[in-house]
This record gives C-alpha cells, structure tokens and sequence, in this order.
C-alpha cells in the first residue's frame, strides 16, 4: 500500500509493544469494574458504536489487504478461519451470548455457561494481543491503527464478562477476575507473537477475521438495538476517525 510504503515507520522495541498489550488488557479490567462501580451502560453504548466503526475499517482497509498482500494463497483461508474460529467460540459453543449487560439470568441457570462465555471472550482477547503484536511486526502505522481498534471496544467486553458472571449468580470478585483474565489473555497473545516472531504472517490474516467478526456481527448488532439516532451516527464517526487516523499515520 503506497500508505504503508510512504510512511511506515520502524516497529518499535518489544517493551513498548508489550506496554500496549498491558493497556489494552487494563481496559478489560477498567471495564468489569465499571460494571461494578458505575453501572454505565449508555455510556458504554457509545464506546461500542464507536469502536464499531473504528474496528471494522481497520479490518476491511488495513488488516485484510495487508495479509492478502503477504500471503495471496493462504492469507483468505487464515482470514476465513479466524472469522469461523470466533464464531465457534462465541456463539456455538455459547448458547447465549451478546455484548453489554446481561439482563436474561435465566439463560445462566447452569453456572457453567458463564464460564464457557469467559473462555469464548478470552480466546478473542487473545487474538487482540495477537494482532496488536503482528501489526507492529509488519509496521509501526499498522500496529498503532489495530492498537486503537483494539483498545476501543475493550471496555465493552469488561463490562460484559463481568455481566455475564454476576447474572450467572458468581460473586462480584467473581466478575472482576474474569475481567482480568481477558485482559491477561491480551497480553499473552502479544507475548505468543514475541515468542514466535515468524507467526505473525498468520497471525494477522487469523486476527484480522476475528476483528472483522467482532466488529460486524458482535458489536453493530448492538448498536442497532441501541435506542436512540445518536449511538447509530457515532458509528460513522468511528469510520470517519479512522480514516482521518490513517491519514495522519
């Protein structure tokens, strides 16, 4: 991309990576203690709506050409596995599941099934990491743009995990370990790409399908079933923000 050719910048020391895996990770937390002390679900509507906007263009303008540009054969297959992958995780093995909060305890009668929510989000939360890690690995543009995607819908799933604990009848230390967990599972990801340096060719093409997935099918959904224009046109201004992003990078 002649983006990428004009301005990208050297990919920064793993220290620093690793710091944004830790911020992105301490949203998650931040999140499932906004559950616990605010309950600030309206204002959490606009984080997803804008987050919406924000993460589906990095998927669809950044993270999909740049894989298919370093891997023309395999790149679709990995894109096409991480957006199926994700599914399986969230909503098959999942019988009910949606971001925000959790007012249908009765689907979480079994307790189980809360934790098969946290593993599923955890799984996700990875892939953050990991694609947080192989867009710096790939360039510095790239990395800031998906770390901004990334970092934009954490709260929501915070927030989420710890909803789905607390409507499962778990404690609230319950719901904010679970916060936790997603954002230790950030940091891994970002630490696996450390580890295995030569895998971030797969780990874009993987994330960038699962980012495609969340933001398309997890998160507009909800900004659909938001009440109120507003939450809807904020959506565009996440698409609009990344694109003034972009050009900045």
């Amino acid at each position: 991309m002649l983006t990428r050719l004009l301005c990208a910048t050297i990919a920064p020391p793993f220290g620093l990576v690793l710091l944004l895996g830790l911020v992105a990770g301490l949203a998650d937390v931040a999140g499932g203690l906004l559950l616990l002390r605010v309950r600030a679900e309206r204002f959490l509507h606009g984080f997803v709506a804008f987050g919406a906007g924000f993460l589906i263009s990095v998927a669809l303008v950044e993270m999909l050409p740049e894989s298919l540009h370093a891997s023309p054969a395999l790149g679709p297959l990995w894109i096409l596995a991480g957006f199926c992958g994700v599914h399986f995780l969230e909503h098959t093995l999942v019988a009910h599941f949606h971001f925000g909060e959790e007012t249908h305890p009765g689907e979480f009668l079994q307790r189980s099934t809360a934790y098969s929510v946290t593993f599923g989000l955890a799984a996700h939360t990875f892939f953050d990491g990991i694609a947080i890690a192989s867009g710096f690995a790939f360039s510095g543009g790239l990395g800031w743009l998906i770390f901004t995607g990334v970092l934009l819908h954490k709260l929501p799933e915070g927030f989420t995990v710890g909803s789905v604990m607390l409507a499962s009848g778990r404690s609230a230390r319950a719901a904010f370990s679970a916060a936790c967990a997603l954002g230790a599972a950030t940091v891994a990801g970002v630490g696996a790409i450390h580890a295995f340096p030569h895998l971030a060719a797969v780990g874009l093409p993987l994330s960038a399908g699962v980012a495609f997935y969340v933001s398309a099918t997890d998160l507009l959904p909800e900004v659909n079933r938001a009440h109120g224009t507003r939450y809807r046109l904020l959506f565009f201004v996440g698409v609009g923000s990344f694109l003034l992003a972009q050009h900045l990078v």
